[in-house]
């Protein structure tokens, strides 16, 4: 890991016209170049079976970047270090062209041999790309080789298993990076600071004093043009699996010995050991799922998930989950972890509610009800912490109400913090893999998503099972109730 602030590298991009590239990658790129991460010795390979000029690459390229304020002054100098590849990724050939490209580009820009691979396409061409970068020599140079990767990492643990071992044949663990771009949203990376950097809150992050936690990840779009990728998926797999188990096992994770990529996921990776996997009928008693049927929002009709494109109309998908975790070890014990997720609901979220219990007596009379102490992280579409707390009302008596203590997490200029993807893009061109899956991570949360999965796929449900526009079907609420908890409100 190094702390030089302008990073030296060859950056390949594999998928290099996809709309990946196009709307996250090139955009955060950019932001590095005009902050200076990324200076006069960087050059990009973008690669894809059209046959483009670099010319053409490069407008591609000033256009993806077009709406970022101030970028027309820079346009032209950013895409000057951009290059196009035609490439066929089954092609012995093609590496051979574009081994000879990325020398060449390695000594016009002095690059030391720093080489980063980015593979922004279909994950079943992941194997191949690697072992033939292994094979044409493209990390037989001096400096670092790295490989990040998009998820899905696999459909379940066996599939996951044979895609790391093809990865491992040419990377070792430490140079390959499973980007989750969740873990780079700031107040994710929070998280621990919250935590670890706050006495008053890390003495009552146990089961003394935290009733329950709930991790909400909401959206109010269906699945639009992920028909027939999202029909083999289901929100099982493409929410829960990675974003919803990472955010979990940063919630439970005991404190590191220190702040260094290696101890922060060697917790993580113990807060998923302890999580309980369930067997059997402790699949349906502690999960549920759902499937969004056609519903009316703002005077707009919409369609059920049976009917959008290239989705089945029999399909047995589920858009909704919702879930009671249990975490089993000494701190957790007796708390339960909520989590939902799911498409078509009333409103887009991304929040974390940590419910402590009430106070064992209230003093204030029966007629007064207290409002429970909730600490509120706030991640998507605002960014901040909200505390509730109980004070006494202005005025004659010992009248009580509720207040929240407001933290906004913003730049000085009201701007949005940096993208996920330019955080995590540096991360990696720095060495520092913490806010990246590990492949221990990765088998834990297959497993434990595996055994959900086989039941469900045994049995059939009633589907669709709730409205477009709604927050879900009605079993969600009846499965915290039955604990004697409510969904924490989304703001």
């Amino acid at each position: 890991m190094t702390d030089e602030l302008e990073q030296k590298a060859l950056i390949t991009i594999f998928g290099g016209t996809g709309d990946l590239a196009n709307r996250k990658l090139y955009p955060s790129l950019y932001h590095l170049f005009s902050k200076g991460s990324l200076g006069d010795n960087f050059a990009v390979i973008g690669t894809a079976r059209r046959e483009w000029s670099n010319d053409f690459f490069r407008d591609k390229v000033k256009e993806s970047i077009k709406d970022i304020e101030g970028s027309e002054k820079n346009a032209d100098a950013f895409a000057s270090h951009f290059y196009y590849q035609s490439h066929d990724v089954t092609n012995k050939d093609s590496y051979v062209k574009l081994k000879d490209l990325s020398d060449e580009l390695d000594a016009k820009y002095e690059l030391e041999g720093n080489r980063l691979f980015y593979l922004a396409m279909a994950p079943n061409f992941f194997g191949t790309i690697a072992s033939r970068i292994k094979s044409e020599g493209f990390v037989d140079t001096k400096g670092f080789h790295r490989l990040i990767i998009e998820k899905p990492f696999g459909h379940d643990l066996a599939s996951a298993e044979e895609l790391n071992n093809s990865l491992r044949q040419a990377f070792n663990e430490d140079e390959i990076y499973r980007i989750d771009h969740y873990l780079g949203k700031e107040m994710i990376q929070n998280i621990s600071v919250i935590r670890f950097a706050n006495s008053i809150i890390e003495s009552l992050w146990n089961n003394r004093y935290i009733d329950n936690i709930q991790v909400s990840l909401t959206e109010v779009l269906g699945v639009e043009d992920r028909g027939r990728y999202y029909d083999e998926s289901g929100a099982l797999r493409d929410m829960v699996q990675n974003h919803i188990l990472q955010i979990v096992s940063l919630l439970a994770m005991e404190p590191p010995i220190n702040l260094t990529t290696r101890e922060i996921r060697h917790e993580k990776v113990r807060a998923l050991r302890s999580l309980r996997v369930f067997e059997g009928k402790e699949v349906h008693q502690n999960f549920i799922r759902g499937q969004y049927g056609p519903g009316e929002v703002n005077g707009k009709e919409l369609k059920g998930y049976r009917q959008e494109d290239n989705v089945d109309p029999h399909s047995n998908t589920e858009t909704f989950v919702a879930a009671k975790l249990e975490i089993d070890n000494f701190r957790w014990a007796g708390v339960p972890f909520y989590i939902r997720t799911g498409k078509r609901l009333a409103k887009k979220t991304t929040q974390i509610a940590i419910q402590f219990k009430d106070v064992p007596l209230n003093l204030f009379g029966q007629q007064q009800s207290l409002g429970g102490n909730v600490l509120v992280i706030h991640i998507q579409p605002d960014e901040g912490i909200t505390l509730h707390l109980n004070v006494k009302e202005p005025g004659q008596g010992m009248v009580t109400m509720p207040v929240n203590l407001n933290y906004i997490h913003s730049s000085p200029d009201g701007m949005n913090t940096p993208e996920a993807y330019e955080k995590l893009i540096l991360d990696c061109l720095r060495g520092d893999a913490t806010y990246f899956s590990h492949w221990d991570e990765v088998s834990l949360s297959w497993n434990f998503i595996d055994h959900v999965a086989d039941v469900w796929t045994k049995t059939k449900d009633h589907f669709p099972n709730y409205k477009s526009g709604s927050m879900g079907p009605k079993e969600a609420d009846d499965l915290i109730q039955h604990d004697g908890f409510q969904w924490f409100p989304i703001d």
